[in-house]
């Protein structure tokens, strides 16, 4: 099993919800030719309002449904159901598949291609979830948030966990284990996050703690 390319590692990022903080990552990601998927929830573009953590607050504004396909252009977009619920909490099994399949139909208006992936709002899931999709939808991947800090190649792809979240203390360390890592077997390094977290003054990253990592990833030959 390889990458295309005849690769043995690989490296994506995921980010949720389609805010408009999601243009500057973008800008960052295409400088690198580096790509991600975004998590839209297509039941708020066009929503303006605001976060607070920790007495910090940062703007939490969606793109707009007529800006989607332009601004995620030559990026993958995905699922993260319509409103951002906790499927797990939902009591009607028709809710939780009209959540995922109700987004999924939406977004396919702006993307030409069939959409097969998600991410778990909040990254909440459970076997009932898991076996609603596999039986309702066709999803075939779908993500958490749990880091594992491992670039093995997963078998459960409807429960996938992520590498590392990008505000993890250890990513640095993860990307220079990644890449002087040596092995016959696919290897890959998934990054997930907020693009809004890097206006929360609270945060541990900004624009340009990504754009280092990105310059770090970019351009390997391997």
């Amino acid at each position: 099993l390889r990458f295309p390319g005849g690769k043995t590692k690989a490296v994506t990022f995921s980010y949720d919800d389609a805010v408009t903080q999601d243009i500057r990552l973008i800008e960052i990601l295409n400088k690198y030719n580096l790509k991600a998927t975004f998590n839209l929830n297509s039941g708020v573009f066009g929503f303006r309002g605001q976060l607070e953590r920790e007495k910090f607050t940062c703007p939490y504004n969606h793109i707009i449904s007529s800006e989607i396909k332009e601004v995620y252009k030559n990026h993958e977009i995905a699922v993260h159901t319509i409103v951002h619920p906790d499927l797990t909490a939902l009591e009607k099994d028709d809710a939780v598949v009209w959540q995922i399949e109700g987004d999924r139909r939406h977004l396919e208006n702006f993307c030409d291609y069939p959409i097969q992936c998600m991410a778990y709002p909040g990254g909440r899931t459970d076997e009932r979830v898991i076996k609603l999709i596999k039986e309702n939808t066709p999803i075939k991947f779908a993500r958490g948030v749990v880091s594992t800090h491992s670039f093995d190649l997963q078998d459960d792809l409807l429960n996938f966990c992520p590498t590392v979240h990008w505000e993890d203390p250890n990513i640095f360390e993860d990307i220079e284990n990644f890449l002087n890592r040596k092995s016959d077997k696919p290897q890959l390094l998934y990054i997930w996050g907020h693009a809004y977290e890097i206006d929360f003054g609270c945060r541990l990253i900004t624009l340009e703690k990504f754009e280092k990592i990105c310059e770090m990833l970019a351009n390997h030959n391997d």
